[in-house]
């Protein structure tokens, strides 16, 4: 999994760029002074996708990087900001602020191998993938 995945130095700027963005999007919530409720309430939603790891690896990393790929926010951030919602910015910061905290803690985009292997390596505890003697 090693040659699919960052490790080293690169490893830890991106995982130090994903507390940068959880701090920003955290810092910008409260700067709307939306409620700290909804916030918590809704800051575990991304991981729903996971369930789609019930359909199969594949599904599951389709689904899961879906809801966990930066894109997606930033642009609904963009045009919530550019059509005055504000309620609809504050989703946004909480999706970012969900993909920054995964990001930071290490759980990067899925490979469709299974739930474990990520760009940002691999997650978990570690496979035993010696035999043992009979």
């Amino acid at each position: 999994m090693s040659n699919r995945s960052v490790d080293g130095w690169p490893r830890m700027l991106l995982r130090l760029e994903g507390a940068c963005i959880l701090a920003g999007a955290v810092s910008a919530y409260g700067w709307l002074g939306q409620s700290w409720w909804i916030f918590a309430a809704l800051l575990f939603v991304p991981d729903v996708s996971m369930l789609g790891y019930a359909a199969g690896p594949v599904a599951g990393a389709v689904l899961y990087n879906l809801a966990h790929f930066l894109a997606l926010p930033l642009v609904g951030l963009c045009l919530a900001a550019g059509l005055g919602q504000p309620d609809l910015v504050g989703l946004a910061l909480i999706w970012l602020a969900h993909i920054g905290l995964d990001r930071a803690l290490g759980y990067g985009l899925k490979y469709a191998s299974g739930f474990g292997d990520t760009h940002l390596g691999v997650i978990g505890r570690p496979r035993d993938t010696t035999i043992a003697p009979h």
